[in-house]
């Protein structure tokens, strides 16, 4: 009720996502609390020391087009995140020649604009560029668990600029983004920042990548630089890793603004480390959250129908406030379009740094060995592996 719906008529979306936008003016706070805040939920706060715990199936977030912009920031998990601390693999030398070349690009973009003073792009507005520029973006080129994400948020910080003149998102932020502002006043918004970092830039969608192709094209001419992570398009997984060429070829307007810098490694979430832990016994499950403080418990099943209803970019929303996600009945998912959405979901639970405690089926095997060998492949496979680093996470609460 009360709800304004915008649809991109430019965008082929996925089917069985509802890619819409809720306009905060014609939506009250359904949680009754003050007028602009910038979030709402519908089944209430999250639970007291006194009460049971939540469940997210019983809340329906919306998030107003002024936190779309607000929150293009690197998620808490890389608040603190370097160059310096980033921690290259002694075998793999691709590594510590990404972090220099990334802070020289970063240093590239200081100058008289750095704290957002005057024009915040690369050239003056009325200024004539060079005719044959060197490229002002970056793509970051690996598989994933090479740590790509944690240098694109080293990048967002080290450039000297005002955070309000930066911007980093992840792909379906930027999609929804252009939804909920239309295209122009999109281009307006981000044309006075100095970089956008697009974090696992999506290529097996075309419209959404014809879209967002556009509108780098629009920030590039107004000197915004770029830098951005990629999937692979389906069927061209290589040796289970992004490869660049795809990458360009389908921003074929933006190609010659890339510098494609390859990162070698293999999963560093995992290196070293134990096996994943075992999935627990429900009654275990749900003791946990009904003694562990802002934690949330529900059943998988449940949990995947959910999504359904839920935008994928409010995902992070949803999962506002909850220290612990508790899940019982944790089962294979049934279809692509399932997997596709919990992908997101465990990327946003990765970001927030939130652990996992789960029964059922082990993490390794929600995916089916058919969807693991197809075009998706490489997000599945880092779902299980973001799912099992919180899975371990998990581990302590349950010691």
């Amino acid at each position: 009720m009360g709800r304004s719906v915008a649809h991109d008529a430019a965008a082929t979306r996925r089917p069985g996502l509802q890619w819409e936008t809720v306009s905060a003016s014609t939506t009250p706070d359904p949680a009754g609390g003050p007028s602009g805040e910038p979030t709402g939920q519908r089944g209430g706060p999250i639970s007291g020391p006194d009460a049971g715990p939540t469940a997210l199936c019983s809340r329906e977030p919306y998030v107003p087009a002024e936190r779309l912009v607000a929150e293009l920031v690197p998620p808490p998990r890389f608040d603190t995140v370097r160059f310096d601390n980033y921690i290259p693999d002694p075998n793999q030398p691709s590594q510590r020649s990404a972090v220099k070349a990334l802070d020289e690009f970063a240093s590239g973009l200081g100058g008289a604009h750095a704290t957002g003073e005057g024009r915040r792009g690369l050239w003056p507005r009325r200024q004539r560029r060079p005719s044959t520029p060197e490229p002002r973006g970056v793509y970051l080129d690996g598989g994933y668990g090479v740590g790509k994400t944690h240098l694109l948020a080293s990048l967002w910080h080290a450039v000297p600029a005002a955070p309000e003149f930066k911007a980093f998102g992840t792909f379906v932020e930027l999609t929804n983004l252009v939804g909920a502002l239309g295209f122009q006043q999109t281009v307006r918004t981000l044309s006075e920042h100095r970089l956008l970092c697009i974090d696992e830039f999506e290529l097996d969608d075309p419209g959404d990548t014809v879209l967002v192709s556009s509108l780098l094209s629009r920030l590039v001419t107004e000197g915004v630089a770029l830098a951005a992570t990629s999937n692979t398009l389906p069927g061209k997984l290589g040796e289970g890793r992004f490869a660049a060429a795809d990458f360009l070829r389908e921003i074929q307007g933006l190609a010659a603004h890339f510098r494609p810098l390859r990162i070698d490694g293999e999963d560093y979430r995992h290196r070293g480390l134990p096996a994943p832990p075992a999935p627990h016994e429900e009654e275990a499950v749900t003791r946990l959250a009904h003694h562990h403080p802002g934690a949330s418990l529900d059943d998988f099943g449940g949990l995947l129908d959910h999504l359904a209803r839920v935008h994928p970019s409010r995902y992070g929303a949803l999962c506002e406030g909850v220290t612990a996600v508790c899940l019982t009945g944790v089962r294979a998912v049934p279809d692509q379009t399932t997997a596709l959405r919990l992908v997101v979901l465990a990327d946003r639970l990765y970001d927030r740094e939130i652990p996992v405690v789960a029964a059922g089926t082990p993490f390794d095997r929600l995916f089916s060995e058919e969807m693991l060998a197809g075009g998706y492949r490489k997000k599945y496979f880092r779902a299980i592996s973001r799912l099992t680093s919180l899975a371990r996470d998990g581990e302590r609460l349950t010691a």
